[in-house]
C-alpha cells in the first residue's frame, strides 16, 4: 500500500494547466468522498459493522455472510489488485499476503477476523490518499497569492493590466497602495511598506525605498511604487516554494512502519514456507487433507497481522493521547518517525515568538518633561487612528496599562516615515529613529512633539513564555542545541536566540535557503525536526525527516506539509510529543518480541508435531491480544504527563 504512495503523490501533483488571465477560482479543499480510496473504505466499514451487528443479534447465517462479502470485496479489491500487479513486476508484497490471509481465515470459518484486516488495511489507504490530495490542495492554493493580473507601465508612459504569466524580466510595473505585488524585483520610484511575512516571515511590514528588493505576492502598503521585473514570473520566490514542495513530496523516499521496511523477504518466506509445508509432506505419503490443514494452520501462525497489530496500537494510542492534549499526529508513520529525531531545527517568527510586535522600552529624554507613562500615552494618541501594526501595538500597550488615550486631529500617515497629529494643541509624530532603526533586534520609533524629540519606543516581537524551556528540552532529548532559522534580520534573530539558549543562527533565509539549510544538516548525517508555521517554512517542513506546524496561526500550507499540528499554540508540546513517540517505539520494539516469540512457537509446534487449527488460530489471536493491550499502555493521561514532565 506504501509503494504506492509517491506515485499518487506525483499524479496529484502534476503541473496544473497554464492560468488564464481571469483570477483563479477561490481555493477548495478535497472533500472526503470525493476519494474513490474514502468511499470504498467508508463501504466496507459500513458492511462490517452492519455484519457484526446481525452476527451478534442472531439473525440468518445468509444476512451476515453476505454483509461480510460486501465488506471483504469493497475493502479488498483495490489492496488485491496492487497486489497482483506487483507480482506481474515479479515482487511479492504484503497487500497480496493479507488478502490471502483474511481469505484464509474466512476459509476455516475466521470470518470476522478476515473481514476486520479488510477494514484495517483500507482504512489506512484511504488516509494515505486524503492525506496526499490535502498537500496537493494546499500547493495549488498558494499560487493564490500572487495576484492574476498587474499593471504594466508602456514606453509611452500609458498603463496596461496584463496577467502576470505575461511579465518579462525588465517590464515596469505600478503598485498601487493595498495592492500584491505581481512580480519580483526592484523599486525604482516611491516610498511605501511591504508585508512579506509570508516570504521572509518578518513580523512587521519592511520599508520599501528605491533599490530594495519586493518579492511576488507581497502586500504593499499605503505608497505607491514603480518596480522593475527582476525575474520570470516561473521563477519568483512563490513559484520556487511551490516547486520545492512539489519536489519534496516526490523525491522524499516512501515512509513505511519498521515491520513494513521487511515485508517483501517476509511476504516471499511466509509464501514460500507455506507450500513447502503443504507438498513436502504430501510429496511424502501425507493425506492432501492433512497437508492442506497442516498448511493453512502454518499460515495462520506466521501471518504478519499480529506483527502489524503489535505495531499499531502503541502508535495509535500515543497519537488518540497527543490529540487529546492538542497535537494532531497526521499517522502511525509520522509518530514512529518522530522518534527518530536527533536535531531540531526551529523557525523564530510564528514559532519561538508570536509574530506581533510589543513595547519593550518606553525611555523619555530628560528634558522633555514627560515620564514614561506620558510618552506611552502621547504616542499611542498619535497612533490610535492608524491601522499599521507597529500603532496597534503602541495603543494596546497603553490600554494594557490604563493609561488616558487622547483624542487626536489633522492625522496623516506618511509612508516609510510614520504618523503626525494633533494631540492637546500639539503636533506630535511618531515615525522609526532612523538612527536607531533595529538595534538590538527591536524596531525603535522617535517620538517628536512641535518638532521637539521627546523619547523613544522600543518594540520587539513578542518571544513565547515557554520558547526557553522548549529549546533547552530538545537540547535535553537530541543532545544537541536547536538550529535557529529565520528570514528576519540577524539583530531579530540574536535577540531570539540570546533568550532561548541558542547558538547555532542563520538568518536572512528565504524558504529554499531553509529547505537547503535542513538538507544540509540531513547530509550531514543528522535526522532533522523542523518547526515552523509560514508559507515560507513549508519547503523546509516537507525537507525535514519530520516536520511539525504551529496551529493557530499556521498557513494552509505549512498545516498541510507538516507530520504533526501543535493545535493550541503550546510550543512546550514539540518536546513532549517526540518523547511520547519514543515511549511508543519502545513498545512497538517489546510488542514486535512478543509477537515473534508466539509465532516462532506457534511455527515451530505445527512443523515438528501436529498443531491443531483452533489452538493455532487461538495462539494467534492470543498474542494480538497481549500485544494490543501493551500498545494501549499510551493512552493513559500519566503517559503524556511523563512526557510532558
Amino acid at each position: 500500500m506504501c509503494s504506492c504512495i509517491v506515485a499518487r503523490v506525483s499524479a496529484t501533483l502534476a503541473p496544473a494547466p497554464s492560468p488564464s488571465p481571469a483570477r483563479p477560482a477561490p481555493h477548495r479543499r478535497t472533500r472526503l468522498l470525493a476519494l474513490p480510496e474514502m468511499r470504498w473504505a467508508l463501504a466496507a466499514t459500513v458492511a462490517f459493522l452492519l455484519a457484526l451487528v446481525s452476527d451478534v443479534a442472531g439473525m440468518p447465517v445468509w444476512v451476515h455472510g453476505i454483509l461480510y462479502a460486501v465488506a471483504y470485496l469493497a475493502g479488498g479489491w483495490e489492496p488485491a489488485l496492487e497486489g497482483l500487479r506487483a507480482l506481474r513486476g515479479k515482487t511479492l508484497d504484503v497487500d497480496l499476503l493479507m488478502i490471502v490471509a483474511a481469505l484464509g481465515a474466512a476459509a476455516i470459518g475466521q470470518v470476522l477476523d478476515g473481514a476486520l484486516l479488510i477494514v484495517i488495511f483500507a482504512t489506512s489507504g484511504a488516509l494515505e490518499a486524503l492525506a496526499t490530495a490535502r498537500t496537493a490542495d494546499s500547493v495549488r492554493g498558494l499560487l493564490d497569492l500572487a495576484p492574476a493580473t498587474a499593471t504594466r507601465l508602456t514606453s509611452r508612459g500609458g498603463e496596461e493590466t496584463v496577467p502576470t504569466d505575461a511579465l518579462a524580466v525588465g517590464d515596469v510595473l505600478l503598485v498601487r497602495p493595498g495592492e500584491r505585488i505581481g512580480a519580483d524585483g526592484t523599486v525604482l520610484d516611491g516610498l511605501s511598506e511591504a508585508d512579506q511575512a509570508s516570504i521572509t516571515g518578518e513580523p512587521l511590514p519592511v520599508v520599501k525605498r528605491p533599490g530594495d528588493e519586493v518579492f511576488a505576492g507581497t502586500l504593499n502598503g499605503t505608497g505607491a511604487l514603480r518596480v522593475r521585473v527582476d525575474r520570470d514570473p516561473a521563477d519568483s520566490v512563490i513559484a520556487r516554494i511551490v516547486t520545492l514542495v512539489e519536489e519534496a513530496s516526490r523525491t522524499k523516499a516512501p515512509t513505511q512502519l519498521f515491520i513494513e521496511k521487511i515485508e517483501q523477504r517476509y511476504a516471499v518466506g511466509v509464501v514460500a514456507a507455506t507450500l513447502a509445508v503443504f507438498g513436502v509432506p504430501l510429496a511424502l505419503g501425507e493425506a492432501l487433507t492433512d497437508a492442506l490443514l497442516r498448511a493453512m494452520t502454518f499460515m495462520i501462525v506466521a501471518s504478519p497481522c499480529a506483527v502489524v497489530l503489535a505495531t499499531m496500537p502503541p502508535l495509535l494510542s500515543a497519537i488518540a493521547n497527543a490529540g487529546r492534549h492538542g497535537v494532531l499526529v497526521k499517522s502511525a508513520v509520522a509518530m514512529e518517525r518522530l522518534a527518530e529525531t536527533d536535531t531540531a531545527a526551529l523557525d523564530k517568527t510564528g514559532t519561538l515568538t508570536e509574530g506581533a510586535p510589543e513595547v519593550t522600552a518606553v525611555t523619555p529624554r530628560p528634558d522633555s518633561g514627560l515620564d514614561a507613562d506620558a510618552l506611552l500615552a502621547l504616542a499611542a494618541a498619535a497612533e490610535h487612528p492608524s491601522e499599521h501594526p507597529l500603532a496597534r501595538a503602541i495603543v494596546a500597550t497603553a490600554r494594557a496599562q490604563g493609561l488616558p488615550v487622547a483624542p487626536a486631529g489633522d492625522f496623516t500617515a506618511t509612508p516609510g516615515r510614520g504618523v503626525s497629529a494633533l494631540v492637546d494643541g500639539h503636533r506630535v509624530t511618531v515615525g522609526r529613529d532612523e538612527s536607531g532603526g533595529a538595534s538590538q533586534g527591536g524596531t525603535v520609533v522617535l517620538v517628536t512633539r512641535d518638532e521637539t524629540p521627546v523619547g523613544t519606543l522600543t518594540l520587539t516581537d513578542r518571544l513565547r513564555p515557554d520558547a526557553p524551556a522548549t529549546t533547552a528540552a530538545l537540547t535535553a532529548l537530541t543532545g544537541t542545541a536547536p538550529v535557529l532559522l529565520t528570514g528576519d534580520h540577524a539583530g531579530a534573530a540574536a535577540l531570539v536566540a540570546d533568550a532561548t539558549g541558542l547558538t547555532d543562527v542563520r538568518a536572512g533565509l528565504l524558504p529554499e535557503d531553509k529547505a537547503n539549510a535542513v538538507r544540509d544538516l540531513q547530509r550531514a548525517g543528522r535526522t532533522v525536526l523542523f518547526v515552523g508555521d509560514g508559507v515560507n517554512d513549508a519547503p523546509a517542513l516537507a525537507a525535514a525527516h519530520s516536520g511539525i506546524a504551529m496551529g493557530r496561526a499556521g498557513s494552509d500550507l505549512a498545516l498541510e506539509t507538516a507530520d504533526a499540528v501543535v493545535v493550541r499554540d503550546e510550543l512546550t508540546a514539540v518536546p513532549a510529543v517526540v518523547r511520547l513517540s519514543r515511549a511508543a517505539r519502545r513498545l512497538v520494539v517489546q510488542n514486535l518480541v512478543i509477537a515473534g516469540a508466539f509465532i516462532t512457537g506457534l511455527v515451530l509446534w505445527d512443523l515438528i508435531g501436529h498443531l491443531p487449527l483452533p489452538l493455532g488460530v487461538a495462539g494467534h489471536e492470543g498474542s494480538t491480544v497481549l500485544v494490543g493491550l501493551n500498545g494501549l499502555r499510551l493512552l493513559r493521561r500519566s503517559a503524556w504527563r511523563q512526557s510532558a514532565a
